[in-house]
């Protein structure tokens, strides 16, 4: 039977992992795959995380399984991380899953067992998974316009002229902060227009909150989704503990869901039988950690101090390279880098100046001209600022 089975496109990015890896050249710079680099060229681990991983060590007497849900204490701390102090446990339930890809999966397949009529309307552009996953799914969806290519920012006004063909019970995607693959973010004002709209048409937000932590600071890239948690009758958030957390193949992620209170008991149990129905039990190790490090005072303090340090050297890399573009270009044209926030800016070259970059300085980046800011350090701004002038962008 396997002779009927078709040749699938490969991932771009992995594609283009594979091609980096190929390239012989010892200067050449990867600023395609989306993990976080320290100045080294090193995805650390965080600090907290292995002194937690020392405790574990000591303390941990089973590996038994946990509750199809994940474990409350887990549930409890991402919540308090991603809501807030004081969140309404009434109405919230929530899901250990397989990273954030997976809280992503397992929130369109709630979606659809609630509405399989919904439409899901998905920004554009978006993570390019989004749109992989839902097509597998054959789930209907709509792309609606987020970013201006000329001027590099939020195309806020599009974007709310077409949302505003939402219908009530679809779904409607939105990135909490740091969006993937643009870097531009809606302002706390959009976000309130945003939770207006939605209000209006009945329709049901699902946030993919990513990068927690890596903008403007914990508290900072949470304020739209708390936004629009305490105006929404109903959300559906996705959370990922890759990046803040580190711990990118532990796939520790955490669908949160806020309902009617009289509805949390079967969203409760559908969110269990959905992990049933997939891969039973998510990965306790990761989720494990992240309420280790979240319920200790010292160790929760020393993670948001190299959080700190992460985040912060991000935007110094970010305030760099705008500022050599400019003196290059003598022009503020890039100055856009310095204000987009997370690990991604999309520079608005073309793939034929995209290419150039590649085969000239062997830098590589996505197609579309997405560049994670990551994958720099102070030595490498230089020469990715000389080369995006030399392609014409």
């Amino acid at each position: 039977m396997f002779n009927s089975l078709k040749a699938q496109a490969p991932d771009k990015i992995l594609a283009l992992m594979g091609q980096f890896r190929a390239d012989p050249r010892p200067e050449k710079i990867d600023l395609g795959v989306g993990v976080y680099k320290d100045a080294e060229g090193r995805t650390p681990v965080m600090r907290a995380i292995k002194a937690a991983e020392k405790q574990l060590w000591d303390s941990e007497t089973t590996k038994t399984y946990t509750a199809l849900a994940g474990e409350p204490a887990f549930h409890a701390v991402m919540a308090e991380m991603v809501l807030g102090a004081g969140y309404p446990a009434e109405r919230l339930s929530c899901l250990a899953t397989v990273g954030g890809t997976g809280a992503c999966r397992q929130g369109f397949e709630l979606a659809r067992m609630a509405n399989p009529g919904a439409t899901v309307w998905v920004s554009d552009p978006t993570w390019p998974n989004h749109l992989s996953i839902l097509a597998f799914m054959k789930q209907d969806y709509k792309l609606y316009r987020y970013f201006d290519s000329a001027a590099r920012t939020v195309a806020f006004e599009a974007m709310m002229e077409d949302l505003a063909a939402v219908k009530a019970g679809d779904l409607v995607l939105l990135h909490g902060c740091c969006h993937n693959p643009t870097g531009a973010n809606l302002t706390l004002e959009q976000w309130a227009a945003v939770a207006d709209l939605l209000e209006a048409k009945g329709a049901v937000p699902m946030i993919d909150l990513a990068y927690q932590g890596f903008g403007d600071g914990l508290d900072q890239d949470a304020a739209g989704t708390r936004l629009i948690a305490s105006r929404l009758p109903e959300v559906i958030i996705a959370a990922s503990c890759s990046k803040n957390f580190g711990i990118y193949r532990e796939r520790t992620g955490c669908l949160m869901v806020l309902s009617d209170a009289a509805a949390k008991e079967v969203t409760q149990g559908t969110l269990a039988y959905l992990n049933r129905q997939n891969y039973s039990f998510a990965p306790d190790h990761g989720s494990r950690l992240v309420t280790m490090v979240l319920s200790d005072p010292a160790l929760k303090a020393d993670w948001m101090a190299e959080l700190e340090e992460v985040r912060n050297g991000m935007l110094g890399l970010r305030e760099q390279l705008a500022a050599e573009l400019r003196q290059l270009s003598n022009s503020d044209r890039f100055d856009f880098i310095a204000r987009h926030r997370g690990m991604f800016s999309r520079l608005g070259a073309s793939p034929e100046a995209v290419e150039k970059m590649r085969v000239d300085n062997g830098i590589y980046m996505v197609g579309d001209s997405r560049l994670n800011i990551a994958g720099l350090n102070t030595k490498t701004v230089p020469v990715l600022a000389r080369a995006i002038i030399a392609a014409g962008v």
